[in-house]
């Protein structure tokens, strides 16, 4: 036995007691003629004192973080400390034991508030984990996993595994490969999703489906992005519409914040926005509705303007209340960000003063006729100030609705210790892609609004789908879709994203061929966990939230991964690496 009790556990009750504890060294006190040491586990600290001597010797080569099991009896402490939770005892050492000993120098103190630089901390992740506000969040994952397990239960929902070893498919980002041993020259690859497979089931007949499921992506980092895998909550049910859909979501996230967070969520249904709502009045599709910034199209005020920035452009405005009131260099500040993180033009502005004047930026060009249209149809009062943006539609929509951010992260406007949530629904079925063809632009599994009929007379670029996203305070927390079930609208949605039905059935033959038999309608989402844990945990990095994460260029210091391998490998998968030429750029 190695501890009859975890430490943070004794109390008065139990003094008097011989107790066996085991746990790190966290602090050593050496007072001459005794030494204290602060002894930790994952559930606390217990105070442990040494006063036989040779003990004191034997002390003397101890080293903090080092793993330790002391004997002892449990006394009253003369000066208690009501900081701790057994700040009302200690134990009196009568035997110690050295379990793993610690180097004498760590590369960085445990349980300070010393700053360490991310790469050293990934480097060394076991020690960075016994950091208590690290080592919680790991321990509220867990939590939130059981909890979102136990929903899913309640909820009639079966937990079924999927495949890791996979097929590659067109799904949004590039796959991670496999070489086959048993097949020279072909390749399984990770899955982005289990979206094929929890499909299948549906096929299967099973009713209701879910997993925490592991998805591999080779996409770049972010903060709120994992490199390469992360973990979603991914279910699937048949014979549903999205309203189930959004009731399952309703059912389970909010309720997992709830229960671990006393930020104020609100009751009952989600709001739901359009995509092109969304786009319009916020400038991106995930967005944080704790900014009270609105963007507003003021095109028309400006039909006839002298201003040659705003000529044959789309015009967006932003009306800050009480903007006047700031100086020359927060507008300077606002329109170099506009210029250099947003790639605009420029960034307009003017203010509203409370003398009824309008000032600054392009007053001279706010006719009283525009400035009548601002205060009567749009809301800008005395003390406002407005922010312009000009340009062709989407790059207006896209550069207005980082300067909102922006401008809502400067200002302080973000309401505080609250979560709102949102879908966003109604996104199209397809995009333009770069090269100016037609691309799916959200999930190529999604069922069309309007079904054949709709992919056969109307202008793709027109088709709207029903696909959703769920989102959370700016970031999104979910994905899904009413899915495509029936093999014919299948064929002609890829055949206009410039898919043949023999690309169909090559690529998604298990898909294509299971629709034969008897589809019921399906549909489903996958809440990100990594971000749900995140957002709970108040972070704004996505690593604090994953035990073993990769730092920012997709690299595991601690396990040095990705590493090179050995030719015996390599001809064992049937792989030959091309020499890099000296002169090919890195």
């Amino acid at each position: 036995m190695y501890r009859t009790h975890n430490l943070g556990e004794l109390r008065i009750s139990n003094i008097g007691e011989e107790v066996e504890l085991s746990g790190w060294i966290q602090k050593i006190r050496n007072l001459g003629g005794m030494i204290f040491i602060d002894l930790r586990d994952e559930f606390g600290i217990t105070q442990i004192v040494i006063n036989d001597e040779k003990l004191q010797e034997q002390a003397k080569e101890f080293t903090t973080e080092s793993c330790v099991h002391i004997y002892g009896k449990v006394v009253e402490r003369s000066n208690k400390n009501p900081k701790m939770e057994t700040g009302e005892i200690e134990v009196i050492a009568n035997k110690i034991e050295v379990l793993g000993k610690c180097k004498n120098v760590l590369p960085f103190e445990i349980n300070t508030d010393q700053e360490v630089r991310e790469d050293l901390r990934l480097e060394y992740r076991f020690l960075d984990l016994r950091n208590q506000k690290l080592h919680d969040t790991i321990l509220l994952r867990s939590k939130i996993l059981k909890t979102i397990r136990d929903r899913m239960d309640e909820l009639g929902f079966s937990e079924i595994q999927t495949p890791i070893l996979a097929n590659s498919s067109p799904e949004g980002a590039r796959d991670f490969l496999v070489p086959s041993r048993l097949h020279p020259g072909e390749f399984y690859a990770l899955p982005q999703a289990p979206q094929q497979f929890k499909q299948l089931l549906m096929v299967s007949g099973f009713d209701k489906y879910y997993q925490i499921a592991p998805c591999f992506r080779d996409e770049d980092p972010r903060a709120d992005r994992a490199p390469g895998e992360f973990y979603q909550l991914d279910f699937e049910m048949s014979f549903a519409t999205q309203e189930d859909v959004f009731k399952v979501i309703e059912e389970v996230v909010p309720y997992t914040f709830k229960k671990f967070t006393n930020w104020k969520i609100e009751d009952g249904q989600i709001l739901r926005i359009p995509y092109k709502e969304a786009m319009e009045k916020y400038g991106i599709d995930k967005p944080d509705l704790r900014n009270p910034l609105i963007i507003q199209d003021v095109t028309k005020v400006f039909e006839n303007t002298e201003f040659n920035a705003f000529k044959g452009k789309t015009i967006k405005a932003i009306i800050v209340p009480n903007g006047a009131e700031q100086g020359r260099k927060f507008f300077d500040k606002m329109t170099e960000f506009a210029v250099e993180e947003c790639e605009a033009k420029g960034l307009a502005w003017t203010k509203f003063e409370q003398d009824g004047n309008v000032q600054g930026g392009i007053a001279k060009f706010i006719t009283d006729e525009a400035k009548s249209k601002l205060e009567n149809e749009f809301g800008a009062k005395a003390g406002d100030s407005i922010f312009f943006i000009a340009d062709e539609l989407h790059n207006a929509q896209k550069i207005s609705g980082l300067v909102r951010i922006e401008l809502g992260k400067r200002l302080d406007l973000i309401e505080k210790d609250v979560y709102k949530f949102c879908f966003i629904i109604d996104f199209p079925m397809y995009e333009l892609s770069d090269e100016g063809t037609i691309d799916f632009c959200h999930n190529p599994f999604s069922m069309p609004q309007g079904g054949l009929e709709a992919l056969n007379t109307k202008d793709p670029l027109d088709i709207l789908a029903y696909q959703y996203d769920l989102v959370c305070n700016g970031y999104e927390m979910a994905s899904g879709a009413v899915r495509n079930h029936d093999p014919e609208i299948m064929v002609k949605a890829f055949e206009i994203a410039g898919y043949t039905e023999e690309d169909v059935k090559n690529r998604f033959g298990a898909l294509y061929n299971a629709f034969q038999y008897g589809t019921p309608p399906h549909a489903g989402a996958a809440p990100g966990i990594d971000r749900m844990v995140m957002l709970i945990a108040d972070s704004t990095n996505i690593r604090e939230v994953i035990a073993f994460p990769k730092n920012k260029k997709a690299r595991d210091l601690l396990m040095r991964a990705p590493s090179v391998v050995s030719k015996q490998q390599l001809d064992d998968v049937h792989i030959q690496i091309k020499e890099r030429e000296k002169d090919e750029e890195i």
